[in-house]
């Protein structure tokens, strides 16, 4: 017998941050190309959203289909313990060019979070090695979003996240305030004063510094000055902490640089990069740090020298494949045209400034942020959208966009007046 789709989704399945006995509408996909989804019944989506933020060369890639066809047709996936094989190696290859040269070790992991939960253990097996084991904490800042296991929740925001449910259950780690100088605002030395204050009192215990560069992602989508991660970079340096970037939301050009730490000038000791990797494809993330960091972790004799974590599906040759893939796409520079002119469009959102409900506007790279003065109802803004032809996922106070960098004028001017329209429609109702 047929299944009703849409009502068993909603009686048995979990959505993400989202209740199974109140839970919000869900539209069936039942194809994408380009930068559109196709409904189940017809209607054409223009995505703002990427698949949140992966699918930056859009969907039905014709040489990302040719990459995992021929890929799947030789293995799909086989043990990385014991055994390589060459999607790997090209895609380790490939990511270690993209970056600065003091980076070349690589630990490829199966998502984004997970990357997260292995730059933590590297950190802490760091300390270990250097015969410091009371260095067992992280600093990081407030309005920060690292994952959903629970290493990456426990350097979270720790008021505003949607983790603070399980905080008995976390370890404990140290929050600096958030940045205030906005990117393009005029840099404030006292900006960087809780952090230094935090760093100074607190430098025996912790194992690292870990944070998002320049772009907050889902604990705000905040932008800030590159000047703070110079200062960050300074302080780790003197009290000889591992700096940790986070960039799986920022990375191959979202902010404008193919790495948002090139905005900056500095160079972390460790950096985890994934969603856009498979251009959105399948999951797959990776960890790479300088060489110094791996060869402490590989002079303790407790573990052997070993870096102790080794997901299933590590290293997986289908992921790196299309992955592999997706940096040939990156590397023929494309994006440094695509995302300039998303940006330029994206400015036009600076209309909306002086509406009532608006309280701020931010646009950086391919990335444009309306933030509200109060949460959004995320039924009835879904739905305005869904109605206009665009499908864009606000959340909190935050209506944004982060399109396929394949996107057309045509089609991003369609996204950007749909959230105009709506914006406008529900300060009237105010």
């Amino acid at each position: 017998m047929p299944t009703d789709t849409i009502q068993y989704d909603k009686e048995h399945i979990w959505h993400p941050y989202t209740s199974l006995t109140k839970p919000l509408p869900c539209y069936e996909v039942v194809s994408a190309s380009g930068s559109s989804l196709t409904l189940s019944d017809g209607r054409q989506l223009i995505d703002g959203m990427s698949s949140w933020w992966c699918a930056i060369h859009g969907y039905n890639n014709q040489e990302l289909n040719l990459a995992a066809t021929e890929q799947i047709s030789k293995m799909s996936h086989v043990m990385f313990g014991g055994i390589t094989h060459k999607p790997a190696v090209e895609l380790v290859e490939k990511l270690l060019s993209m970056t600065d040269d003091k980076l070349d070790c690589c630990f490829l992991a199966d998502s984004g979070s997970v990357s997260v939960e292995v730059a933590l253990k590297m950190a802490i097996q760091h300390a270990h090695a250097l015969g410091k084991p009371e260095k067992t904490k992280f600093l990081t800042i407030e309005k920060g979003y690292h994952g959903d296991t629970f290493g990456a929740m426990s350097v979270c925001d720790p008021v505003n996240s949607m983790h603070s449910l399980y905080a008995g259950y976390m370890s404990t780690n140290i929050f600096a305030r958030a940045p205030q100088t906005g990117f393009h605002e005029e840099w404030d030395e006292d900006d960087i004063a809780d952090f230094k204050d935090k760093m100074e009192n607190n430098h025996n215990e912790i194992a690292a510094v870990i944070l998002e560069p320049i772009l907050q992602g889902a604990g705000g989508m905040r932008m800030y000055h590159p000047t703070y991660l110079v200062r960050v970079r300074q302080l780790c340096d003197k009290f000889g902490i591992p700096l940790i970037f986070d960039e799986i939301a920022t990375v191959f050009g979202r902010t404008g640089k193919l790495f948002a730490y090139e905005h900056a000038g500095v160079v972390p000791d460790i950096i985890t990069v994934g969603k856009a990797l498979t251009g959105g494809y399948v999951t797959l993330a990776a960890v790479i740090c300088q060489r110094h960091i791996a060869d402490t972790i590989g002079s303790d004799k407790q573990t052997g020298g070993s870096m102790m974590h080794g997901p299933t599906f590590m290293g997986n040759p289908l992921a790196c494949a299309i992955a592999s893939k997706s940096m040939d796409i990156l590397m023929r520079s494309e994006w440094k045209t695509q995302v300039p002119r998303l940006e330029s469009q994206l400015k036009r959102l600076g209309k909306l400034t002086g509406l009532s409900v608006v309280r701020d506007i931010r646009v950086l790279g391919a990335v444009g942020v309306v933030e509200l003065n109060k949460p959004v109802d995320m039924t009835w803004f879904q739905k305005q959208f869904v109605e206009r032809g665009v499908w864009i996922r606000p959340f909190g106070k935050l209506v944004y966009i982060m399109p396929p960098y394949v996107i057309t004028t045509e089609e991003l001017d369609t996204l950007i007046d749909a959230l105009m329209e709506v914006v406008t429609l529900f300060d009237s109702q105010q």
